[in-house]
């Protein structure tokens, strides 16, 4: 059962959910970014390797977050690419920093919006909104 970059779960396997990483998260907001962050890192072409290979086993149910993190093979691989991070944020210019901090701000904002979004859907409407006087029975059609 080997799932292929951008594939979801191969035959016979579900995606998990939220809940099954509150064993790793500190609540359900976290698991959220988390389970969302491993959606992305699963499916990103340029993650290929170790790092996409444990966000989709994390991600079929094949293997538990805690696995994954006691996983010297996954840790080291998540080790390089914050040490590739790292010497690219320390070999930056001015400008380039600038640059992406708008560029951040810019990602944060729309990454905001889309986080109420799915919060409001998945809330669903309110049964107790306000929407203003009800006309009772007076100036309305008389047949």
């Amino acid at each position: 059962m080997t799932n292929r970059p951008g594939s979801g779960p191969g035959p016979g396997e579900r995606e998990i959910d939220d809940s099954e990483l509150m064993d790793v998260a500190q609540g359900p907001e976290q698991a959220h970014s988390l389970h969302k962050a491993l959606r992305t890192l699963a499916n990103n072409p340029s993650a290929s390797g170790p790092l996409q290979e444990m966000a989709q086993g994390i991600l079929s149910g094949r293997m538990g977050m805690t696995d994954a993190i006691k996983n010297e093979r996954y840790m080291d691989a998540l080790g390089d690419r914050m040490t590739e991070i790292r010497r690219a944020a320390e070999s930056q210019t001015m400008e380039d920093r600038e640059a992406e901090r708008e560029k951040r701000e810019q990602w944060e904002r729309k990454r905001d919006e889309e986080e109420q979004k799915e919060r409001a859907e998945h809330d669903g409407p309110s049964t107790n909104l306000v929407t203003g006087p009800k006309k009772r029975g007076r100036g309305g059609h008389r047949g």
